[in-house]
């Protein structure tokens, strides 16, 4: 294996001169350079990444802990798919930047969080991110000081700097499509309250109402979807009864994710409903597995996960280096609205009907 004393030979350089090329660290004149780079080239030399870290203080190292690899063995399956969209994001930035992404899996246990944060900074990380499964408000102890930490998809109360969805603003996109295609009685079957996001969804699902001059009838809105549970199917048939059992049915469904949606189509199949002629329905999150291969295909609004990886990457490297303060509050970012052929166009029947 070539040394650098056999570059600076070849190249009738010293080696200092040898290692100023290699770590651009002292200004070099262009014939040099290139007579060391072309001598690098002839001996195949690596240069040695540790002696490189010991003298810049740098290691090239990002640290990520996430919990998506033990929940992602079956990627047909769309739980634990989040987590591996931001980590997508996250390397290509990474990658962008020639850096190193070392990546730690909790198996799904939060309490190990704190210990490999730890272990990665005794591996000398020049930042950390920690990737949650959902969105929510997290709580552990954070990185020093002297190591950069953003949050991905979560918040904690001391005001990390972190990268969250914009569940607001997603929802009023989707439910601001619907009214403009003419919808005006719009039911919302969703989670859990409790959920960070599920307020912040039916804030803009009103948003959007109240924009098109609609008012909010809490009766179309279902909340508590269970989540993986043997009571999901029974929940969904007992929402459906009661939304269709109004005095004005919907002529819209919105639903919290694209599996609820998947399930909702087969309970209204076996009702005789069809959608989108009887009934539309719409979905959120935009899992291309479930909502391209429906049919028909199911109109839905993308949480952009992988965007949300690129951003929670660029944060970070962007405090390592100092060139950005770090945010007070979570940044939010909103995805667009995949518009298929599960919802009917109200507004251009009216207006076919108009015409014949």
């Amino acid at each position: 294996m070539s040394t650098i004393y056999d570059v600076a030979k070849l190249a009738g350089v010293s080696p200092k001169t040898v290692s100023r090329v290699v770590n651009g660290d002292a200004p070099v004149g262009k014939k040099t350079r290139e007579k060391v780079e072309t001598a690098i080239r002839e001996l195949k030399y690596v240069p040695s990444s540790a002696a490189r870290m010991m003298r810049s203080n740098r290691s090239g190292l990002i640290g990520v802990v996430t919990g998506a690899i033990s929940r992602t063995a079956e990627l047909s399956d769309p739980k634990g798919l989040p987590d591996l969209f931001i980590l997508q994001g996250i390397q290509q930035v990474v990658a962008e930047r020639d850096l190193t992404l070392m990546i730690a899996d909790t198996a799904g246990q939060i309490d190990k969080v704190p210990a490999l944060l730890r272990t990665f900074q005794e591996h000398r990380v020049e930042g950390l991110i920690y990737v949650a499964d959902y969105h929510k408000r997290v709580a552990f102890e954070t990185a020093t000081p002297a190591c950069p930490l953003v949050l991905a998809n979560c918040y904690d109360a001391h005001g990390t700097p972190a990268i969250v969805p914009d569940d607001k603003a997603c929802e009023k996109r989707l439910v601001e499509r619907l009214t403009a295609h003419g919808h005006r009685r719009i039911a919302y079957l969703t989670f859990d309250p409790a959920m960070d996001a599920v307020p912040l969804r039916i804030e803009g699902y009103r948003e959007a109402l109240e924009a098109a001059g609609i008012a909010y009838d809490p009766a179309l809105v279902s909340t508590g979807y269970p989540i993986n549970t043997e009571f999901l199917h029974q929940w969904l048939d007992e929402a459906l009864d009661r939304i269709l059992a109004l005095p004005e049915p919907p002529t819209v469904i919105c639903c919290g994710n694209d599996e609820m949606a998947m399930q909702l189509y087969g309970l209204l199949r076996t009702r005789g409903i069809r959608v989108p002629e009887d009934i539309s329905i719409a979905g959120f999150d935009n899992y291309r597995a479930i909502a391209e291969t429906l049919y028909p295909p199911l109109s839905t609004v993308e949480l952009p996960y992988a965007e949300m990886g690129r951003q929670a990457a660029e944060l970070l490297l962007s405090m390592i280096s100092e060139e950005a303060s770090r945010p007070h509050d979570p940044v939010r970012v909103a995805g667009r609205v995949f518009w298929r052929s599960s919802v009917t166009d109200l507004e251009l029947e009216s207006q076919t009907s108009k015409g014949g």
